[in-house]
């Protein structure tokens, strides 16, 4: 009689083990990929809406310097702005105020524009960059 057992199966079990390892470290790099690639691709699109933003305002502010140069009392503007930059859906604000100052009056303005696209609010894709400024006369 033989005092050696055998122990067959052992290999295969490991490999098993093994191989299931294996899968997992590969579903995971596939995804922390999928998310590096979409973080790196919101931010150009942040840059895009930011610089979208900043060309309405800057439209904005040549509507203004048009209607102080033109008549004493200005207005905001009231010209056809426009619906889109770049893809992105612009949406601009303009408040005029009067105030005066050792009996002189002052006309601020105050002007925000916002861009934004990429799909509805809360959506993965969604970006929305919004600058404001401020103009005395």
């Amino acid at each position: 009689m033989s005092r050696h057992r055998k122990h067959t199966g052992f290999a295969a079990i490991a490999a098993i083990f093994l191989l299931v390892l294996l899968a997992a470290l590969g579903a995971f790099m596939l995804s922390f990929s999928n998310t590096q690639q979409l973080t790196s691709a919101q931010d150009v699109q942040g840059s895009r809406a930011y610089w979208a933003a900043r060309a309405g305002l800057e439209w904005g502010l040549a509507g203004v310097d048009a209607s102080v140069a033109t008549m004493p009392s200005a207005t905001c503007p009231l010209t056809a702005q426009p619906a889109t930059i770049n893809g992105f859906a612009l949406a601009f604000v303009c408040d005029r105020r009067v105030y005066t100052e050792d009996g002189v009056d002052r006309i601020v303005f105050r002007l925000t524009a916002a861009a934004s696209g990429g799909g509805a609010v809360g959506s993965v894709g969604y970006i929305e960059r919004s600058v404001s400024a401020s103009v005395e006369y």
